[in-house]
């Protein structure tokens, strides 16, 4: 069903890419942007740390524990595609301040959490505002700066925030908790959104074509984010109940048939959620799987890196949190370079040696001993992985990004960020099962067993990250990324 409404002119200005509406300098506004990013990208692992202090204090169990984390990823991973198109249709500055204001407003309640229903209620709410904020903020940035140099700039400041918030958030969950409690680490956010809000709401410009009919499509929406909820619930439940469990079954299911449904339905619709005709431009379709594959690696490195640092070698929340730090620099060291060189030297080739990096880094991991130590043995599959994966992340996004219409951005914004999400999910639940089941079936100490299981988590991360290059290097040719290139070369704007 399509629900139609007249233009709003308060968001119907077209937007012009490049130029800064009224005095506004666009970079101020790419620091707006990528501080309510970091937010949101901080939020997804500085939880981690916190777990045990958590159910300690407010006597969660087991069950009730993990979903504290999978809360978030559901209602995140779910609403991403209904969060990027809702950008295009209503304003994308304005879904950017709505998703502020449900993130800053759960971050508070989650503070002030006096049980596990509350907690695990407002987790959930946390993540509709990221999934509302993630694809705003990309479709803000490409509909800000021209495709190009300027673009390429703004996408590896942006690709920077995007992984090595990641690391941060472990060293900054250690540190407020340890310091503090574990309910600062959600605190923290609350000054930070609010500056974010005002003065996003004064700095920010507002983009929509005024040529896009203001149309919605609830039944591609529900359907959109219900396969996709019910993809990624699937995926988080496998691990404690099995790949074979009714559950796990039931919602895959569900999830094929919402999703079949939804594709259906956008064949159909005069005004669809998702134009598919989107996926046939190759580039774009090339760096949302090869994505989606990076992710599925990546994520798992994190997890299992942080279970060996704290589980194998010791280490307190705090202190593997600051082991992740080198991670961090080499994100932004080498998303600095990649923006640097990837218009110069073509994005396919700076993230086809951005996944060979990444794909050694994970390799080293394959040794890791049983009585190893941080410097010899982690760190440098860490400062690999990371300078390999800053210079994967920035090409790909502005591949996903680029050639495209304004009134599209924020659906390839959706995309992109759900190819991450989802992707990540998956990665993890394989990988976590695969990992579980090689320590249950080998004999030996514990600890023995336990690295055991990472050595095949990490061999199959790394060969994810195998599938995501072969997938950019068969896919993606010269002629795809052709426009990146011209306008790379071509005279900066007046």
């Amino acid at each position: 069903m399509i629900v139609g409404g007249g233009v709003d002119p308060a968001v119907s200005a077209p937007t012009q890419p490049g130029l800064s509406r009224g005095s506004v300098n666009p970079w101020v506004v790419l620091v707006l942007i990528c501080i309510a990013q970091f937010m949101v990208v901080l939020d997804a692992t500085i939880v981690n740390v916190a777990l045990p202090s958590i159910q300690t204090d407010i006597g969660l169990s087991e069950a009730n524990l993990q979903w504290i984390i999978n809360a978030y990823t559901l209602v995140f991973g779910g609403f991403l595609l209904l969060g990027g198109r809702a950008g295009d249709l209503l304003g994308r500055k304005r879904v950017f301040l709505i998703g502020l204001v449900i993130f800053t407003a759960a971050s508070l309640l989650n503070g002030l959490a006096v049980n596990s229903g509350m907690l695990i209620g407002f987790r959930a709410v946390q993540g509709l505002g990221a999934a509302l904020i993630s694809p705003a903020a990309l479709s803000i940035i490409s509909t800000t700066f021209a495709e190009g140099k300027e673009r390429a700039r703004a996408l590896g400041v942006w690709a920077a925030i995007a992984i090595g918030g990641s690391a941060v958030g472990l060293v900054l969950g250690g540190w407020l908790t340890q310091s503090f409690s574990w309910r600062w680490i959600f605190f923290v956010n609350v000054p930070v959104g609010i500056a974010a809000f005002f003065l996003s709401l004064r700095l920010v410009p507002e983009s929509r074509d005024e040529e896009l009919e203001r149309s919605f499509d609830i039944a591609g929406a529900v359907t959109a984010t219900g396969g996709l909820m019910a993809l990624v619930y699937a995926m988080v439940s496998a691990d404690s109940s099995g790949w074979g469990s009714t559950r796990v079954i039931s919602f895959f299911v569900l999830a094929a048939v919402l999703l079949t449904a939804f594709f259906l339905i956008e064949r159909r619709s005069a005004s669809p959620l998702v134009r598919l005709s989107i996926f046939g431009i190759r580039s774009l379709a090339t760096a949302n799987i090869s994505m989606f594959f990076a992710a599925s690696g990546i994520f798992a490195m994190f997890f299992f890196n942080t279970l060996y640092i704290q589980r194998v070698l010791g280490y307190d929340p705090l202190k593997a949190g600051l082991a992740f730090l080198p991670f961090t620099g080499g994100i932004m060291i080498s998303a600095g370079l990649a923006s640097t060189f990837a218009p110069r030297v073509g994005v396919r080739l700076v993230a086809t040696i951005g996944l060979i990096v990444s794909i050694i880094g994970m390799l080293l991991l394959v040794r890791l001993p049983v009585h190893g130590s941080y410097v010899p043995d982690v760190l440098p599959s860490i400062l690999l992985t990371s300078l390999g994966m800053g210079a994967v992340f920035m090409p790909l996004t502005l591949i996903a990004t680029t050639g495209l219409d304004d009134d599209d951005q924020g659906l390839a914004s959706g995309l992109f960020n759900t190819s991450q999400q989802v992707g990540g999910s998956v990665g993890l639940a394989i990988l976590s099962t695969v990992a579980t089941t090689r320590t249950n079936a080998f004999h030996g100490t514990e600890t023995a067993a336990l690295v055991h299981g990472f050595h095949y988590a990490f061999a199959g991360a790394a060969g994810l990250l195998a599938i995501a290059l072969v997938v950019l290097v068969a896919r993606l040719r010269e002629r795809d990324v052709a426009r990146i290139m011209a306008e790379a070369t071509a005279p900066a704007p007046a």
